[in-house]
């Protein structure tokens, strides 16, 4: 897979976090927002981190969705955990050798297996521990972080977070920086946008996509590879690139195809990769159409209700029964709406989002630009062949 350097978003963002930007609330947390496969993980990876590294930033990055079995909170207890003890060293090892089940670290006893735990130091004093032991400022990075909130563990994570954030952060003296980000924007709001929520008061950034300059780095590639394709039309490049929805994944592999020795096509590349991105976007439209066409009528008229409504979706008040209801004409209970709610998470994939305090949400983000799009258009809802759903 290609990689694409994004050298000078990642030094910006870097001195942001550090507070030397002239203004911005980096310091408190950034919250960057991003859609599924637009390269986001990969900048933070490979672009942020090291950046922060070179910094004597110490790292700390967690990926909620790499084990979605696992419970959040765990997993970010974990990787600090792992840090502390790659902090330490010789002195974990010469303690656990010993016997030892706790190592103090600036009078705080901790021992690295238990972080977070009820019998174990709070997620808060191990950061604290993590900042002592290096010497330095510590980042915590947390990839597709809006699955926190699908635990109370997770939930209890990020307090902590936001306790260990105000511990150690003074005017002018960032220790602790705190990256969340999120393939959802509705989903990682919820950690900002309420009283109750750890974070109130920070903002959510969009991330920016790649764009021309990532275009023209692919077109100075292949005018290296290809010089016999003569001068490359870039502005077609970039439409084929923006319908593929700025995924450099899908993109770079309709590239492959279309360059590749044992590609049939005539006439110009460029206008293949258009026609691709085309097939690719109605391909992925009509998943989702297959989707849900393929629901109970009560299904399909919960996901309507909170395609409709987004972050204001309420599930059992009189409004949405009434609207279910109306698209069913049947009498919907909540115990029915309930079932119903349960059948879209166990669908496969599942198509709901449910948090630890009941809230819920559309899993896929691309579904709501879906949806957008027909009301627009006015194709809003699809009709496919009717099934006979037989009552259980």
């Amino acid at each position: 897979m290609l990689y694409y350097p994004r050298t000078r978003l990642a030094t910006a963002l870097a001195e942001a976090l550090q507070g030397k930007a002239a203004f911005g609330d980096a310091p408190n947390g950034l919250f960057l927002a991003a859609p599924r496969r637009t390269g986001k993980s990969t900048f933070l990876q490979s672009d942020l981190m090291p950046e922060l590294a070179r910094r004597q930033v110490v790292v700390v990055y967690v990926d909620l969705w790499a084990d979605q079995k696992r419970d959040p909170g765990s997993l970010i207890a974990e990787a600090v955990g792992r840090a502390l003890l790659k902090q330490l060293g010789v002195v974990a090892k010469t303690a656990r050798s010993a016997g030892l089940e706790s190592i103090s670290v600036g009078g705080i006893k901790i021992d690295t297996s238990k972080i977070g735990r009820t019998d174990g130091s709070t997620l808060a004093d191990a950061l604290r521990a993590l900042v002592e032991a290096a010497k330095n400022p510590v980042a915590l990075i947390i990839d597709e972080a809006q699955h926190a909130l699908t635990s109370e563990a997770g939930e209890t994570a990020m307090a902590a977070l936001k306790s260990a954030r105000d511990q150690l952060n003074r005017p002018g003296n960032t220790q602790l920086m705190l990256v969340m980000s999120g393939s959802d924007r509705d989903k990682l709001l919820r950690l900002v946008n309420t009283n109750a929520a750890p974070f109130y008061g920070s903002q959510i950034q969009r991330m920016p996509e790649l764009g021309p300059d990532f275009v023209a780095h692919i077109a100075h590639l292949i005018t290296v590879q290809r010089p016999d394709l003569g001068e490359i039309n870039q502005a077609t490049l970039a439409e084929a690139f923006a319908l593929f929805g700025q995924r450099p994944q899908f993109f770079m592999e309709a590239l492959g195809q279309v360059l590749s020795p044992l590609a049939t096509h005539t006439g110009r590349f460029e206008d293949t990769m258009l026609t691709k991105a085309a097939e690719q976007q109605r391909s992925d439209e009509a998943q989702m159409e297959s989707d849900y066409t393929a629901l109970r009528p009560l299904e399909q008229a919960v996901l309507w209700r909170m395609l409709e409504q987004g972050t204001r979706f309420r599930p059992y008040d009189a409004d949405a029964l009434q609207f279910y209801n109306d698209k069913t004409g049947d009498k919907v209970t909540v115990a029915k709406a309930q079932k119903a709610l349960e059948g879209l998470r166990a669908h496969q994939p599942s198509l709901v989002w449910k948090s630890a305090r009941s809230e819920y949400a559309v899993e896929d983000a691309a579904m709501l630009r879906w949806y957008a799009q027909r009301m627009q258009a006015g194709t809003w809802p699809p009709t496919g062949p009717q099934l006979d759903w037989l009552d259980e």
